[in-house]
């Protein structure tokens, strides 16, 4: 067999690995927090957010990032620009599936443990077929139980992104998580490189594709892109607490406008409180000027002058 190098750059490599994978799940992990506080396609654009971070950032980003450190003395290697690019879109969309699985089919031990096969299952497909991708003058092999653990290592890590995804809250558990994650992610990927066996070929051949330093720039440039964008959504919406009262909010008003109205009022027959006539001015009856509608008390006789 044909000694390989895997930190080809010594610890650059696998330090600037594992925080792309950092990043990455720390940014997915922030998006789903939101998709929890949210509901049909709100919900869906956030766990297509995630999984465009924690897949395409902190997993596919993370694996080029570390093959960069790998090399093989006395062989060019080069990389098949489109199974590269397809590695790159199974990743996103493994993860995807996981999320989707965990956000809309329910939270149960099930649930997350289905979505952690799948998704387990798809990470290190797409490790493999990104191993795949390099051409050099030389067989591949792999050591089948390495290639078990690792996939029994892509399956645990996924499935405890998904269990982190559904219940971690708060700025330094989501940090935490994050960091465990990069571990679990970085973890898998040398454990797969480990299990390559090279043996190289005794006569000298070009490969064919692109060279790793190819990548670089279009690399930097669509990671930096990719978070700025992400960091400016995630600041511009508002958190999961922010977006649960918003929700708890418009459900209370939305109950408010289905109640139904009070009925008006009748109308009353208007009741006539005029007093009589009589007493307006403090009169006692309507025909009499006395209290009791005799004579009056006072004043001239009623009765001509008496005849002398």
């Amino acid at each position: 067999m044909t000694e390989v190098h895997h930190f080809s750059y010594g610890l650059v490599t696998p330090v600037a690995a594992y925080l792309m994978s950092f990043v990455g799940s720390l940014l997915g992990l922030m998006c789903t927090a939101r998709a929890r506080a949210t509901t049909g396609r709100s919900r869906a654009s956030w766990l297509g957010l995630a999984a465009l971070a924690i897949g395409g950032t902190g997993i596919w980003v993370m694996h080029f990032i570390a093959m960069l450190g790998f090399s093989v003395p006395h062989a060019e290697i080069r990389y098949d620009v489109p199974l590269t690019l397809l590695s790159c879109l199974i990743a996103i969309a493994v993860v995807a599936v996981g999320l989707f699985i965990v956000g809309f089919a329910g939270s149960g031990t099930p649930v997350i443990v289905i979505g952690g096969a799948i998704t387990g299952v798809g990470v290190a497909s797409m490790h493999y077929m990104g191993m795949a991708a390099m051409n050099m003058a030389a067989d591949l092999g792999y050591r089948s139980g390495l290639v078990v653990l690792s996939v029994v290592i892509a399956v645990v890590a996924a499935t405890a992104a998904l269990w982190f995804a559904l219940t971690v809250r708060g700025m330094w558990a989501t940090a935490g998580a994050a960091l465990i994650m990069g571990v679990a992610v970085t973890g898998m990927h040398y454990t797969g490189m480990a299990a390559m066996r090279v043996r190289l070929h005794g006569h000298e051949m070009t490969p064919t594709g692109a060279k790793a330093v190819d990548f670089i720039l279009p690399l930097v440039g669509g990671v930096g892109a990719v978070a700025t964008i992400l960091l400016i959504i995630i600041a511009m919406a508002p958190n999961e607490d922010e977006l649960r009262i918003e929700a708890e909010l418009q459900e209370r008003l939305e109950a408010r406008r289905n109640q139904p109205r009070p009925a008006p009022p009748s109308p009353m027959a208007p009741s006539d409180s005029r007093p009589p006539a009589g007493e307006w001015f403090g009169g006692g009856g309507p025909t009499g000027g006395g209290p009791a509608g005799g004579a009056p008390t006072g004043g001239a006789p009623t009765g001509g002058p008496p005849h002398p």
